[in-house]
């Protein structure tokens, strides 16, 4: 493993830093699998590729699986191998796995906004709940991933002459250079906000920053926190129905408003531009369970 821990600190800057974190905790897994069956890790064989999705299909998810196989490649590559894993054996390998695993497969229910709404008055009269409320509220009209979220700077955000608000999402996962997309904010949230902000102490720069015993710190929230606060959201809901929070994540504000978009009349390209997608087919599948009854006003 140092010999791949000092390869992957030489790409430092020419990838993203969870791309190099992903690819060394696939190939720690891989190279600890091989010391338990006793066989080489690199260079990586078609046969102990193939072994090591046998073993993957017990507990991982498919997309998982399909990271874990790209990142080998990858790294069986920069420590100078040639790639013997471009066979008839895996290509069946992953066709099997696709068909036994997407079944499987469970998306993030999306969160519309009536239930926006409920998880936002649900929040306490607390710093953190004030906090709270804004983060709900913006995730949902930026379409925003947890990621993007939690980058966000005081000087990413501003306030409009119409009383909404515009941002800035600087860097996402598919948009490593930084070249930024414009993201809208409703009334709502421009109201959130503001009277977030006035709560913060100015000098802080992270919009949504980390909250302890009372106070706020210098350092922004985490991925982890964003789910934690939409989970906590669904279960303050009381009194209508909705999902379990088992069933939500933090893509359900962008999935739930990826959907609303679309029953609103909002076309494929125009959802696109507001959450930032750059491959049609991922917002079909954020679409597909959308509550969207094409018939409702048909015979009006």
């Amino acid at each position: 493993m140092p010999k791949i821990a000092l390869r992957l600190n030489s790409l430092e800057g020419a990838y993203a830093p969870n791309t190099l974190r992903s690819y060394y905790v696939d190939a720690t897994a891989f190279v600890d699998w091989c010391e338990e069956q006793n066989v080489e890790a690199f260079p990586i064989t078609s046969a102990t590729l193939n072994d090591f999705i046998e073993f993957m299909k017990l507990t991982l998810q498919y997309s998982t699986i399909r990271r874990r196989i790209s990142s080998l490649r990858r790294v069986n590559t920069l420590l100078g191998y040639r790639d013997e894993t471009q066979t008839e054996e895996i290509y069946l390998a992953i066709r099997r796995l696709k068909r036994e695993k997407l079944s499987e497969q469970r998306q993030a229910v999306g969160i519309n906004q009536d239930l926006l709404i409920r998880m936002i008055a649900a929040q306490p009269e607390t710093l953190a709940g004030i906090r709270n409320r804004a983060l709900l509220s913006l995730g949902y009209d930026f379409l925003a991933r947890r990621s993007e979220l939690v980058a966000l700077q005081v000087a990413d955000i501003e306030f409009t002459n119409d009383g909404a608000l515009r941002g800035t999402i600087r860097k996402s996962k598919t948009d490593q250079y930084g070249r930024g997309r414009l993201a809208f904010g409703s009334e709502r949230s421009a109201k959130l906000v503001r009277k977030w902000l006035r709560q913060k102490p100015k000098h802080i720069q992270p919009i949504f920053c980390t909250i302890s015993h009372g106070n706020c710190q210098d350092r922004p929230i985490c991925d982890r926190n964003v789910n934690d606060i939409i989970k906590r959201g669904i279960i303050k809901v009381k009194g209508c129905e909705r999902p379990s929070d088992l069933d939500v994540s933090g893509h359900s504000l962008r999935v739930g408003a990826a959907q609303d978009l679309l029953i609103k009349g909002y076309d494929l390209a125009a959802i696109m531009r507001a959450g930032g997608w750059s491959n049609p087919s991922t917002v079909s599948r954020y679409l597909r369970f959308s509550q969207h009854n094409i018939w409702k006003h048909f015979n009006e």
